[in-house]
C-alpha cells in the first residue's frame, strides 16, 4: 500500500542495523523515502544498506553513538546536508542495559541506560529541529510497554524509567513543535523478535526480587508469541506519512494485547 506524502522525503533511522530499525528503514524505502541509517557501523548495518540499495533506494550510513552530542549532531547534519532536507526522524536506538534489583544496581549502569535511551532521544530530536522547522515533519520515538503499562519485568527499573521518560518527552515536544507542523509520537512495542537481548545483562541478584507470574499460552493473546519488527515498521511508515497528519503527542501500543494481561 502506498502511503501519502512520503515519496522523496528524507528520514533518519537510529539503531538501523537490526530489528525494528532495519525493518523501518526498509518500509520507508519502499515508500520512496531517502533513508540515512544511523548506528554503530558493523556488518549488519552494511547489510541493511545493501538491501536498500538493491531496492534502488537512496541511502547512506553514518557511524554514531546516540549518547554522544557531537556525533549525533554531525550525523543529523550529514543526513540533511546530503539531500537538502529532513522530514522524518525515527529515534529508535536503545538498550535494555543491566537488569538488577534497585539496591544492587550500580549507578554507572543506571546512567548508561538512561544516557543511551533517554538522552539519545533528546539529542536526535534537538539536532533535527533546525532542519525540520521550515517544512514540518514527523518524529517517532521507540518507547515501550515497560514503564507505561507494564512494571513486572523485574530488574528493569532503569530501562522502564527511560521509556516512561521518552513518552513524557514526546508529549512535551509535540506541543512545543506543533507551531512548526512537526508531529511527535511514541511507539510502545511489547515483546518483538529483535537482537536487543544482546544488550541485556541480567544480574544474579534478580532472583531475590522476582515474583512468579503465570500467563496463559504465550504472553501475547493476539498471536501467542513475540511480534515481528515488520509489524512495528508498518506503524512507523504510517506515522511518518500524511495519513497520520492529525496524530501527535500520542503513545501507541503495539503489543498484541500483551500489556493488558
Amino acid at each position: 500500500m502506498t502511503l501519502p506524502g512520503l515519496k522523496d522525503k528524507v528520514a533518519v533511522v537510529t539503531g538501523a542495523g537490526s530489528g525494528i530499525g532495519r525493518a523501518a528503514a526498509i518500509a520507508l524505502a519502499k515508500q520512496g523515502v531517502k533513508v540515512c541509517l544511523l548506528d554503530l557501523l558493523n556488518d549488519r548495518t552494511e547489510q541493511v544498506k545493501q538491501e536498500l540499495t538493491a531496492m534502488q533506494a537512496q541511502t547512506i550510513t553514518v557511524d554514531v553513538d546516540v549518547s554522544d552530542p557531537l556525533r549525533v549532531k554531525q550525523a543529523i547534519d550529514t543526513a540533511a546536508g546530503t539531500w537538502g532536507r529532513l522530514d522524518v526522524v525515527f529515534a529508535n536506538a536503545g538498550i535494555n542495559g543491566v537488569l538488577a534489583p534497585i539496591e544492587d544496581m550500580k549507578p554507572e549502569d543506571w546512567d548508561h541506560t538512561l544516557f543511551v535511551n533517554l538522552k539519545g532521544t533528546f539529542l536526535c530530536v534537538k539536532y533535527a529541529i533546525p532542519h525540520m522547522k521550515q517544512k514540518g515533519g514527523s518524529i517517532i520515538v521507540t518507547s515501550s510497554i515497560n514503564g507505561s503499562r507494564v512494571f513486572s519485568n523485574f530488574g528493569m527499573s532503569a530501562y522502564s524509567t527511560s521509556k516512561a521518560g521518552q513518552i513524557a518527552f514526546a508529549k512535551m515536544a509535540a506541543l512545543e513543535l506543533a507551531r512548526y507542523k512537526i508531529r511527535v509520537n511514541a511507539l510502545c512495542p511489547g515483546s518483538i523478535k529483535t537482537h536487543i537481548n544482546q544488550s541485556t545483562h541480567p544480574s544474579p541478584e534478580l532472583e531475590k526480587v522476582k515474583i512468579k507470574v503465570e500467563y496463559p499460552e504465550g504472553n501475547q493473546p493476539l498471536e501467542h508469541g513475540p511480534g515481528q519488527p515488520e509489524q512495528v515498521a508498518d506503524l512507523v511508515a504510517f506515522l511518518a506519512s500524511d495519513a497520520s497528519s492529525h496524530i501527535t503527542g500520542t503513545e501507541i501500543f503495539i503489543d498484541g494485547a500483551e500489556s493488558l494481561i
